[in-house]
């Protein structure tokens, strides 16, 4: 494994703690099917939430948010179609952002941003 696929790994870890403390019930992590791919897909109450996680150094030269790019959101919302034909999902569903920063002494925070990217179906 590389480094930056170790510290994406780490930064989804942490996120998935997160979202457990805060209520959500882990559905998905790492969900393939072909192409498409989703790093969280979340449930709490009544909504799925498809969670892209970013991670980025804090001191580095791009923000996580900065990340989530029209190509990427693009790729997020056909991933979740896909897994909503797969699944079945017929309740509400919403896509977050977990921007994830990290330190070089280890420590990972995690941000939520909820409704991060609209969706147009």
């Amino acid at each position: 494994m590389t480094a930056a696929s170790e510290t994406g790994f780490r930064g989804e870890a942490e996120t998935c703690d997160y979202l457990c403390r805060e209520g959500y019930a882990i559905e998905a992590r790492n969900w393939r099917e072909g192409r498409y791919e989703l790093d969280i897909v979340a449930r709490k109450a009544d909504c799925l939430h498809f969670v892209e996680v970013k991670t980025r150094r804090k001191d580095g030269l791009t923000t996580p948010e900065q990340a989530m790019v029209l190509r990427k959101q693009r790729a997020l919302r056909r991933a979740a179609q896909a897994y909503l034909a797969v699944t079945g999902w017929r309740g509400d569903v919403q896509f977050d952002l977990a921007a994830v920063g990290y330190s070089p002494d280890g420590r990972y925070d995690v941000c939520l941003v909820e409704n991060a990217v609209e969706f147009h179906w």
